[in-house]
């Protein structure tokens, strides 16, 4: 099969679809590989390398696309990439369809089959191609707080480790999941307070365990949630409803209480962010001030350390690229229960029942629509 990978084009987004050993791997199982010219130059990833590796290198993402059978990137298509796309195409990359209209209708509307990173499972249930950017947000968000916090950056000049005879920062995150779990490793690592929000019980009960009374567990209420945010000086919200829109947890009414000076750090941006008031922002220009509450909304945060986050996530997809370039979509698909969960649009049907719900639009069932 012939596989094409596009240098990424969303803001301060250098990651790259393909390292140059998972190009190797797909050469040696006989398939061609095309990359954009410089598309992981800025990690370390020259040209030269993929050369190697087997791959062609080619000018232009037109070139790329008109080339490929299977297009694998980091990030959803922008208007530019969706606009290459046709019905000779599979897509394999994070789509985050839910908020926003404009993609899925782009996507539905080009033919193609777009397979998304953050709706494969496995056999229990999680989100394997999410996990590992999942974690990397999680202990990012922590670091971008800490930042934020700083006079400069318009924070209320906290430091989250304290310092000797002077209290540490209050860390409240919501969610315990991949992203929440990673946010509180690196904050109580940083000597922060935390406190932990969650509606799983078997989730507290774990980070318990875990961390002991270096941590406090709460089960996530109205209640607890309006209690817990005039205290905090950092709020991370790790929210995930797999293949839905975030839920708005914390409102703008919330933000009257905190904090002047405090932050929010939304890792569900991307699902639309679990805060009323956030909105994307990028790592040119990553924060903003609601109510005297400094929200940071970068979209694509491991996009901040993009050689790790380029390798992580590429551990992770590379079985299920080569499963796709050795059967083609239709059979990998129908072969693999848990890669099909991540279809969410096949030949101008969307077959993501909550992101037709989001948008209050028609979705088909996944096997109704291949068959």
């Amino acid at each position: 099969m012939r596989i094409g990978v596009p240098k990424e084009v969303k803001n301060h987004e250098y990651r790259v679809g393909l390292t140059p050993n998972s190009v190797r791997e797909l050469v040696h199982h006989g398939h061609e590989v095309a990359i954009e010219h410089d598309a992981g130059k800025a990690i370390g990833f020259r040209d030269e390398d993929y050369l190697a590796s087997g791959a062609m290198v080619l000018n232009s993402a037109a070139e790329v696309f008109e080339f490929a059978h299977l297009i694998v990137k980091v990030k959803e298509p922008q208007p530019q990439e969706v606009k290459l796309l046709n019905e000779q195409h599979t897509i394999f990359t994070y789509l985050h369809l839910a908020p926003d209209p404009q993609l899925t209708q782009g996507l539905i509307k080009s033919g193609a089959i777009c397979i998304a990173y953050e709706t494969v499972t496995d056999t229990l249930g999680r989100l394997p191609l999410l996990a590992p950017m999942s974690e990397i947000a999680g202990r990012i968000a922590v670091q971008a707080g800490a930042r934020s916090l700083e006079m400069e950056a318009g924070g209320r000049g906290v430091l989250l480790s304290g310092a000797p005879g002077v209290p540490a920062g209050n860390v409240l995150v919501i969610g315990g999941g991949v992203v929440g779990r990673n946010a509180v490793a690196i904050a109580v690592g940083m000597g922060a307070r935390v406190t932990v929000l969650d509606t799983s019980m078997q989730t507290l009960r774990e980070l318990d365990q875990q961390y002991g009374n270096r941590i406090q567990t709460l089960n996530s209420t109205r209640t607890a949630l309006d209690e817990c945010l005039p205290q905090a000086d950092l709020v991370i919200g790790a929210v995930l409803i797999p293949g839905s829109a975030a839920p708005k947890l914390v409102r703008r009414i919330h933000l009257e209480s905190m904090k002047q000076g405090s932050v929010i750090v939304d890792v569900a941006i991307d699902q639309g962010g679990c805060v009323e008031t956030a909105r994307p922002t990028t790592h040119s220009d990553p924060t903003f001030v609601e109510e005297g509450v400094v929200h940071y909304c970068v979209a694509n945060m491991p996009g901040a350390v993009a050689r790790t986050s380029t390798q992580a996530l590429n551990n992770a997809t590379l079985p299920f690229v080569l499963a796709l370039a050795n059967k083609g979509a239709k059979a990998a698909l129908l072969d693999d229960p848990h890669l099909l969960q991540g279809l969410n649009v096949w030949q101008g049907q969307l077959t993501v029942a909550e992101v037709a719900a989001a948008q209050n639009i028609e979705a088909v069932d996944r096997l109704a629509a291949i068959s």
